[in-house]
């Protein structure tokens, strides 16, 4: 076989750059197939020759073929059509520009209106490469204003006035403003004008003002056609690419019959046409009647009522929304300009391109299941039949394929196609012989098999507003008729189940199910690029479940322990295995704690490597460590829960002090997405068991909690009895910059609010510790103590604008009260509970306030969703290089470090911190305690001596043969070594070596918080001895040992590297997706004040 002969046109071709201009009436000629000149679209059903139906534009039927290329309606993509106009009009989309140009030219000479001197200048400044688009617009301002004040033309003489719009698509000049040296012009023009009007009646008509000068569309064309070549730069216009002629169009185009097409109608005969083809056909009625009106020389005022006609119908072609139409010229139909069919939400670019329907999709109602783990979807068996993968045969595969093939498109697992690839030919297998077509498979042949368990797939929910509103699962294929997923990963598609739905997308390639899984995988998204917290963490049942599983007083024999235990053994720890701990009591019979049955779901057995080692306060910490009254101050020590009940606060989501943030930190993300999915397994489990409901019991009030609402009610009657009857007698004293009225209604508000608190307070001591609202209110798993005070005391104050309710009609709140009262019910207060019943004015009060929070929700949402959107838009192209700039997409810096510190917030440990100092020493302080017993403890010198060589050896002096540092000069790094020189190190470890270029924003960011190794020991040695009131010895001995200090050292340079913002990162969208939030830190390692 030859070799075919290299052509240089088979080189790949970089664009280099785009122009947008206006197109010339010769190139619409040269761009088009047909001159349209017949206004009738059909002849004996059959679309006229030259009309805007002509079949050389294109076709819109599937049984005709076009007339121009022979293609069917599949393949055509049309072609257009011209129509000239009798007389030229304005453009609607460049009115206004038209309008800024002719003020800019003498409207004589059409010279631009600026001296020599300020040409030369422009020009100049026009020619500087590189000029952005705002600084080409600020250029445009200023040479605007600049002929804006010349009132006489350099080049003839002539006077110029100001431009205006007069009524819809006229424009004049006017000449009033002329001065004295102008008045005999002006007279003579007033004295021209009176004379054609004594002579000809019709054109007083037209005539509005004597001192205008009308520049109609031919006038103003003529001019814009005699502005020379050197002035179109000054106008901001390319000479080469169009003129400023063209802003007025003679010729329009007639686009392709495929975007207008026309439908047959089913309930009359003919056609619907659509809106732009009925446009054009009046534009073209219109220019016949004009150019009859020409050939007859009609009078002047019907030539001119059918130009206006023209020039509005043109305007609507365009963009039917245009504002200011007289109401005799108002459309009586409402039609979608090309304007309408481009813009919006609904338009092209929106709607179609942007966003668009795709294949490979799913959407249905969404439901909880427990039993999945956070990474996996339930699919309905009817989808995965639906919904195909493209799976190529090989010779792993082919027994698999031939199963596949031969059970066909209603048995699942099957296949509904498959695609030969010798012949390139695809075959339904709903029919046919199945069995020959499995036998006949070959290796290279396509299989579009069902969705099977472990196929990727994307879960999407809308609105989506940040990334992690699309993640990638692996599927599960089970029965019945809805998506199924754990309640844990409701927070990043703030989804309930009160009937949302959510879209599924089946990934058609092996590339894109890696990407997928890799980028976009749940367990890869557990934390917010936010703020570094976790999102995807335990709910509801969840909480509520560990909450009373951890409690002091629960304890299990054998076989409860392991039937809760056994519930964890499902999916992929079916084989797990589990070393029950020592029972907590051996007798009189063997039990074991809650506590150590939680355990075992982050450490199953001895061989697992995932110590959690935490000391957090919980939800409900009252002030001692180690006799916390609630108990709810948690001690883990290498995953074994030693004192505290878990709530909130240590299994939830928006903190950093969970238990899994740090199994993730520590161990990974599978590490610490396996842990939470046997926590969705235990809890349950153990709530089932144990039991959990809400009954009429839990929130009937008993007796000393009826005294205690009673007593709290007449004491705030009391008090605002008291606050009233001071300002009726005058003795009130106003609140600074308050009247007496609002310093009442401020104190009276105050007092019946802290009725509803109060009454929380007193149904926590009155309730039983079985409660279960309590329960969850105590967790945090769902509502709260004043829901609870609602339900059982009083629903207390209603609140409209924050205020009380005001009075409405006949000064009262209420018809059921007197005039004028101010009582605590006569305005909105609620002295009732859900339990006992609203009266009539009580029910009243409080579907008031509840009216509008509904409106501020539905205002809010509108509000936020367009914000959001505007910030997405403005922000989307902003994205983190290489060299630690924030750029856009043409390469502006935005800004020169990002953030100003190149730390990335997803992975800023701690309370917005590179480093959680106390957490990382009391982990490795646990997991080194057994293994280097042998070497001997530091004193506070040792300890600082050893960090100077750690941090010389491993963090600083990385040499890399032949590797420059691109982002320090050889200046900088001598500052650097006098800084380190200054804080007492033993010689200068920088300037002499060449470093990774990546270690040197961590030198920058270290010197700039004044972390030294002196600083860093002392936090070390205060810390491990528990005691910041012990003053800092340098001969005494503290708990520190070297092996401890090098794996800490080596562990915080990690965590610094690791921090840093990732090359390429959307830094934009990220910040989009949450609010600004500040880091602050007083910590040696903490982070710098940053604003996102």
């Amino acid at each position: 076989m030859v070799k075919e002969q290299f052509r240089e046109t088979d080189l790949a071709k970089k664009i280099s750059h785009v122009t947008f201009g206006f197109m010339s009436p010769e190139q619409m000629q040269r761009a088009s197939h047909l001159h349209v000149v017949n206004n009738t679209m059909y002849s004996q059903c059959k679309p006229c020759p030259n009309g805007v139906l002509d079949h050389r534009m294109g076709t819109s039927e599937k049984d005709n073929n076009c007339d121009t290329c022979g293609k069917v309606l599949a393949d055509c993509v049309g072609h257009f059509g011209y129509i000239d106009l009798e007389l030229p009009v304005y453009h609607v989309g460049h009115f206004r520009t038209t309008i800024t140009v002719l003020q800019m030219i003498c409207k004589t000479c059409s010279s631009i209106l600026l001296s020599d001197a300020q040409r030369e200048q422009f020009h100049k400044a026009l020619r500087k490469p590189g000029l952005s688009y705002l600084s080409k617009k600020a250029l445009r301002k200023k040479i605007y204003d600049a002929c804006r004040k010349v009132k006489t033309c350099f080049s003839c003489g002539d006077h110029n006035g100001m431009v205006k719009k007069v009524g819809l698509f006229r424009i004049a000049h006017d000449r009033s403003q002329q001065g004295r040296k102008n008045e005999a012009i002006l007279k003579e023009r007033v004295e021209a004008f009176d004379l054609a009007i004594k002579f000809n009646a019709e054109v007083s008509a037209l005539v509005k003002n004597k001192y205008y000068d009308v520049l109609n569309p031919v006038i103003v064309h003529e001019l814009l056609k005699r502005i020379p070549d050197d002035d179109i730069p000054l106008l901001l216009m390319n000479p080469e690419v169009s003129r400023p002629e063209d802003l007025i169009l003679t010729r329009i185009f007639v686009p392709p019959i495929c975007i207008r097409p026309s439908v047959v109608s089913d309930l009359k005969a003919g056609t619907n046409e659509d809106d732009i083809t009925m446009k054009l056909t009046e534009i073209m009625m219109v220019n016949d009647i004009i150019q009859r009106l020409r050939a007859t020389g009609a009078k002047m005022q019907m030539y001119m009522e059918d130009w206006d006609y023209v020039q509005l119908h043109v305007a609507l072609l365009y963009n039917s929304e245009t504002s200011g139409i007289p109401l005799s010229m108002q459309p009586k139909k409402k039609t979608r300009g090309f304007v309408q069919r481009l813009k919006g939400k609904q338009g092209r670019f929106r709607g179609n391109l942007s966003g668009k329907r795709v294949d490979f999709s799913g959407r249905t109602v969404i439901s909880p299941d427990p039993n999945m783990r956070i990474d996996q979807v339930a699919v309905p068996i009817h989808v995965a039949k639906t919904m195909t993968y493209p799976e190529r045969v090989c010779a792993a595969n082919l027994a698999l394929m031939q199963t596949l093939v031969r059970n066909g498109c209603d048995v699942h697992p099957g296949a509904n196609f498959i695609k030969i690839q010798s012949t390139g030919e695809r075959k339904f297998l709903r029919y046919g012989n199945r069995n020959h077509i499995a036998n006949s498979l070959r290796f290279g042949d396509v299989v579009e098999r069902h969705m099977i368990d472990g196929d990727v797939i994307l879960f999407n929910r809308q609105p989506s507003l940040h990334k992690l509103s699309i993640q990638a699962f692996y599927a599960k294929v089970m029965p019945n008729r809805t998506f199924r997923f754990n309640e844990c990963c409701c927070g990043p598609f703030n989804a309930d189940f009160d009937g949302d739905e959510m879209n599924l997308h089946l990934p058609q390639t092996e590339e894109a199910k890696a990407e997928a899984i890799t980028l976009m995988g749940s367990k890869a998204n557990i934390i917010t690029p936010r703020n570094g917290e976790p999102l995807i963490a335990a709910i509801q049942d969840f909480i509520t479940g560990a909450y009373l599983m951890t409690q002091k007083d629960v304890f299990m024999d054998r076989s409860k322990a392991c039937q809760i235990i056994s519930s964890m053994l499902v999916g992929k720890d079916a084989g797990l295995k589990i070393d029950l701990p020592p029972p907590a009591i051996w007798k009189p019979v063997r039990l074991w704690t809650g506590k150590q049955v939680f355990s075992l779901l982050m450490k199953p057995n001895k061989k697992c490597e995932v110590k959690v080692n935490l000391r957090t306060k919980g939800k409900n910490y009252t002030r001692d460590e180690d006799l916390c009254s609630n108990d709810s101050f948690v001690v883990i020590h290498n995953s074994e829960i030693m004192c505290g009940y878990l709530d909130k606060a240590t299994l939830g989501s928006g903190s950093k002090k969970t238990i899994f943030y740090h199994i993730l930190r520590d161990y990974g993300e599978e590490a610490g997405a396996d842990a939470l999915s046997r926590l969705a397994r235990i809890c349950p489990a153990f709530l089932s068991h144990h039991g959990f409901s809400i009954g009429i019991g839990d929130v009937t009030p008993g007796e000393g909690l009826i005294r205690s609402k009673q007593n709290l009610l007449n004491k705030g009657y009391f008090t605002c009895d008291e606050y009233i009857r001071d300002f009726e007698e005058g003795t009130l004293q106003p609140q600074p910059g308050c009247t007496e009225e609002e310093t009442l209604e401020a104190k009276i508000l105050k007092e019946l609010s802290v009725i509803r608190d109060h009454a929380g307070e007193a149904c926590r001591v009155e309730l039983h510790k079985t409660n279960s609202p309590l329960n969850m209110a105590v967790c945090g798993s769902k509502g709260s103590f004043i829901n609870i005070s609602q339900m059982i005391a009083c629903v207390g104050q209603q609140a409209v604008s924050g205020k009380r309710v005001p009075n409405g009609f006949e000064d009262r709140a209420l018809p059921h009260f007197p005039r004028f009262s101010k009582d605590p019910a006569a305005r909105g207060f609620v002295s009732n509970s859900f339990y006992s019943g609203l009266t009539p004015t009580e029910f009243f009060f409080h579907t008031m306030a509840g009216r509008e929070g509904l409106v501020d929700t539905a205002v809010k949402t509108a509000e936020t969703g367009y914000m959001q959107r505007r910030l997405v838009k403005s922000l989307e192209d902003l994205c983190l290089q290489y060299d630690c700039t924030v750029r856009t997409s043409v390469g502006e810096v935005v800004q020169f470090v990002y953030g100003e510190d190149s730390l990335d917030p997803a992975n800023m440990e701690g309370n917005e911190k590179p480093v959680e100092f106390g957490r990382l020493l009391l982990h490795l302080r646990a997991v080194l305690t057994n293994r280097c017993r042998s070497e001997a403890s530091l004193n506070g010198a040792q300890v600082t001596a050893e960090l100077w060589s750690s941090l010389a050896g491993r963090m600083f002096t990385s040499p890399v043969s032949k590797m420059i540092s691109q982002s320090s000069s050889r200046e900088e790094a001598h500052k650097i070594d006098a800084g380190w020189l200054k804080c007492g190190a033993p010689h200068a470890t920088y300037g002499g070596v060449v470093a990774v270029p990546s270690i040197i924003p961590l030198i920058h960011l270290l010197l700039k918080l004044e972390v030294t190794p002196e600083t860093v020991a002392d936090a070390i040695v205060k810390l491990h001895r528990r005691s910041s009131r012990v003053p800092i010895l340098r001969h005494q001995k503290s708990t520190v040992i070297p092996c401890f200090l090098s794996q800490l050292v080596d562990r915080i340079k990690f965590l610094f590297i690791a921090g840093y913002g990732g090359p390429k990162e959307a830094v934009g969208l990220c910040d989009c997706s949450g609010p600004p939030f500040s880091v602050t830190s007083d910590d040696p390692l903490g982070g710098q004040d940053r604003w996102l």
